[in-house]
């Protein structure tokens, strides 16, 4: 099982996994860790990542980026208006209100939902995790802004279906970020002693968020959440642009503004001198070349003149700050550290405002842009029964109050309640008791609009069925369960109707159920103790909690509970048709840039083989190939490269194909001639070595040396006899190869002069290694009366049964020379330049 968190950034990604020595942030095919948040479409396939962000100049209309706050969103949505202008790319309204994405793909004009952008940012990063970890990733940990909706939290996960990935859990950055902290912590209090609160400041490229968490000894509670979701790097970005615009609409009489490309240059050199007032205090150079009609602009700028335009953005930093204080209802004194992450918290003007307001210097010791994707691959480590990580529980909070309203067809009014207040426990279940004669809806949203950053206070509306009175004509008592899930997200999650039955029963008791984070390793249960009943007539809603003391007094009534459907009409969101068009056409992109990548792969084989044989053609080839053969060749060369350029520009892969092996079939001789020459010597030193070691074997038996003396004659003479004739055979190639010139084939190739070892070895090594009988023991019977025994006693008799009662037999001679007859092939396998030769098993 895959243990891998992701953090999908507005601007960056970054991926982490987690291996048997811990959790690591890896790299992508660019060794770089950082994974820019850009898809490019282009006329045949799909860039993403780094091969997009170099596509975001030269193919800016089709290049997306910045598409993470367009989740769940409509076209019509005040925040999607306001970024339309500043986008080089179109959006587009779609038939169900939402925003969409139109670009230029496969020659084709196509409109792509957000969820779909997405799931090809996800693809790709799936991809490099798959790549890092040599296996195939399903599940994982995303995070998102801790502001986010229901509707942008769904969208998320449509988005992780159409990649292929199953998300095991939506976790806030800053959750994800005090996860990273806590739990490698080994002094946290225990539950008898006050908590240790912390405050986690996140300032990324778009958003600003704090959270303050309080830690026990393997667990984590979220306390308060505040942010402020249009504060962020790009805001100080835009405050230079919009500064240098201006000076070079005067100096150089060029309004920038009127030139996407040059627009989208002005804003990448501006993040860089940003990021270079962060570290330099002093005067800093901007220059651009060929900026705008071939025009070189330069101008200057320092850090406190930045400060000083960004005074409206610093202004706002305190205030997410301030509110999350508030609402957790600790003081300054309370708060045991501030930990900063996020790429614009290393604006030095930022990280003053936040270390005036606590007065504490603030603690950087988490890594600023890698600290959320290793908190969400701890969550995925903690969610995966393959990992065995120590035990640590997670509290969330809501991030805003949910209401639930209420009507059926006949009611008279609505009725509603408050079900989960602000930064309330989560995830939570919360059941409610409903006194209802018939179907009714619950309609289900956010409490405070004027705090949503959010045009739409609507969750979505959920239909209870199938509810009917009581035999006796009365009220049913309908309960319903209402949950805020791992994800963040709010559902109506079950209802059940109480039927009364005639005979004697228990009261009805409603006890507190555990919510499973991962229903196969316990330790990782966190059970909730507390479910809030509401006790609701058909006339209007009560908020008071049933008494259970009044209930002791009511008689005994035996009852059932039958399960009622629930049709759930969430906004914004998906159809699962709809949805599942989406995962079969991200498929047959995946297929198609498959086949892109090979098209490119055939051309670039094609264009590398000719680059590297004409080069060595006057170099280690010059020798083994005639001057007419060398002209030829270097022509053909020489055309095919013309043809790569022009009608080769675009070809099938087949044609590419066909040229390679057009030119290998002249050039392959070539370089087989030249291997052939390097390795043949040494092939035959080796078998020239294995001649000499039988040779000398069968000297040594013709000596009667006595650790041969068991082998019989015939043995002897077929090893004479095939060593003789592999003597022969070699001197007869060795000659005749001798005889030919270098641009020759050779007479003799190296694999012939190994098959040639192995058979000798397959006749000479049984017979040498032939262990020598082994004699049992026999007893001695010796009549000393009769002066008879039972066979002559002899000194070497004596001294053979001596040799064989339990003590091995001397070694060979081939044992002690160091182990001789080891395979030819082993030992040429230790040479290199023979590598490519031999034979693979």
């Amino acid at each position: 099982m895959s243990v891998v968190g992701i953090d999908v950034g507005f601007q960056n990604c970054y991926i982490a996994v987690a291996r048997s020595g811990g959790i690591e942030t890896v790299a992508n095919e660019y060794s770089d860790r950082c994974t820019p948040a850009c898809v490019s479409l282009a006329s045949k396939n799909r860039m993403i990542g780094n091969a997009a962000k170099s596509q975001v100049i030269t193919n800016f209309k089709n290049t997306v980026h910045g598409f993470k706050k367009f989740h769940g969103r409509a076209f019509d949505d005040p925040l999607v208006q306001v970024e339309k202008p500043k986008l080089p790319y179109s959006l587009h309204k779609l038939t169900n209100g939402n925003a969409g994405i139109k670009v230029r793909y496969l020659d084709e004009d196509k409109v792509f939902t957000v969820e779909q952008i997405t799931g090809m940012l996800l693809t790709k990063l799936k991809e490099t995790s798959e790549s890092a970890l040599k296996k195939p990733v399903v599940d994982c940990v995303i995070s998102v802004p801790s502001f986010f909706t229901d509707a942008e939290r769904r969208s998320m996960l449509d988005a992780t279906q159409i990649a292929g990935l199953n998300c095991l859990r939506l976790i806030n950055d800053t959750t994800a970020v005090a996860l990273a902290y806590g739990i490698y912590k080994q002094d946290l209090p225990t539950p008898e002693e006050r908590p240790r609160n912390v405050v986690f400041v996140d300032m990324g490229h778009s958003s600003f968020q704090v959270s303050i968490t309080a830690f026990h000894k393997g667990k984590l509670k979220v306390l308060a959440t505040a942010f402020d979701p249009y504060l962020g790097g790009r805001n100080f970005d835009e405050a230079l642009v919009d500064y240098f615009c201006e000076e070079f609409k005067g100096k150089y009489k060029l309004n920038v503004r009127d030139n996407p490309r040059a627009l989208l240059r002005l804003y990448q050199e501006c993040e860089k001198l940003k990021k270079l007032m962060s570290a330099n205090s002093s005067d800093l150079p901007l220059n651009i070349e060929c900026f705008m009609n071939d025009i070189d602009v330069s101008s200057r700028m320092n850090r406190g003149q930045f400060e000083d335009m960004c005074a409206q953005y610093l202004m706002r930093v305190e205030l997410p700050v301030k509110a999350a204080l508030e609402q957790s209802k600790l003081s300054r004194d309370d708060i045991y550290a501030v930990e900063i992450v996020g790429g614009a918290t290393r604006i030095p003007a930022v990280k003053e405002r936040i270390t005036k307001f606590f007065c504490k210097d603030i603690s950087t010791t988490l890594n600023a842009d890698e600290a959320v994707a290793r908190g969400c691959a701890l969550q995925c480590a903690i969610l995966s029964p393959a990992f065995k990580v120590r035990e640590f529980s997670i509290t969330d909070v809501v991030p805003f109050p949910i209401t639930l309203r209420w009507k059926s067809p006949t009611d008279d009014g609505l009725g509603e309640c408050e079900v989960f207040s602000k930064n309330h426990a989560a995830p939570f279940s919360k059941v409610i008791t409903f006194h209802k004669k018939e179907p009714f809806d619950l309609e289900a949203f956010y409490s405070t609009p004027q705090d949503l950053p959010y045009p739409d206070q609507s969750i979505g509306r959920f239909s209870v069925q199938n509810v009917v009175p009581q035999p006796d004509g009365d009220s049913s008592k309908v309960k319903v369960k209402v949950r805020v899930n791992v994800h963040g997200i709010f559902s109506v999650s079950s209802a059940s109707l109480i039927e009364k039955q005639k005979g004697e029963g228990e009261d009805m008791q409603i006890d507190s159920e555990p919510m499973v984070q991962n229903e196969s390793r316990a330790e990782d249960q966190v059970t909730f103790t507390f479910i809030k009943v509401i006790q609701v007539t058909q006339e209007g809603a009560s908020g008071d909690k049933q008494d259970p003391a009044a209930g002791e007094s009511k008689p005994k009534v035996k009852v059932k509970s039958i399960d009622l459907p629930i049709v759930a009409n969430n906004i914004r969101q998906l159809d699962s048709d709809v949805l599942n068009n989406f995962v079969e056409y991200e498929r047959q992109m995946i297929i198609q840039d498959k086949q892109v990548k090979e098209l490119n792969d055939a051309k670039n084989a094609v264009e590398e083989y000719v680059y590297d044989l004409r080069d060595k053609l006057c170099g280690m080839y010059e020798k083994f190939i005639t001057e007419e053969d060398s002209n030829r060749l270097t022509l053909m060369l020489e055309n095919t490269e013309n043809w790569l350029y022009e009608d080769g520009e675009d070809q099938p892969k087949q044609v590419y194909e066909e040229k390679l092996d057009a030119l290998k079939r002249l050039g392959q001789p070539i370089q087989d001639r030249h291997r052939e020459h390097e390795d043949r010597p040494r092939a035959f030193e080796e078998l020239g070595k294995k001649l000499q070691l039988y040779i000398k074997f069968v000297d040594s038996y013709k000596q009667k040396d006595e650790r041969y003396l068991h082998l019989s004659a015939e043995e002897i003479s077929t090893v004479e006899k095939c060593v003789s004739e592999s003597m022969a055979w070699m001197n007869s190639k060795m000659n005749a190869q001798s005889k030919l010139a270098l641009t020759q084939d050779p007479i003799v190739k190296v694999a012939e002069i190994i098959g040639k070892i192995q058979e000798l070895e397959d006749v000479c090594k049984p017979v040498i290694n032939r262990p020598k009988p082994t004699v049992d023991d026999t007893p001695e019977v010796n009549d000393q009366s009769s002066g008879a025994h039972n066979g002559p006693t002899t000194k070497q008799g004596a001294e053979g049964k001596g040799r064989c009662k339990g003590r091995p037999a001397d070694k060979t001679w081939h044992e002690r020379d160091g182990g001789g007859l080891r395979s030819v092939a082993e030992k040429l396998t230790l040479q290199p330049s023979l590598r490519t030769w031999l034979p693979k098993n």
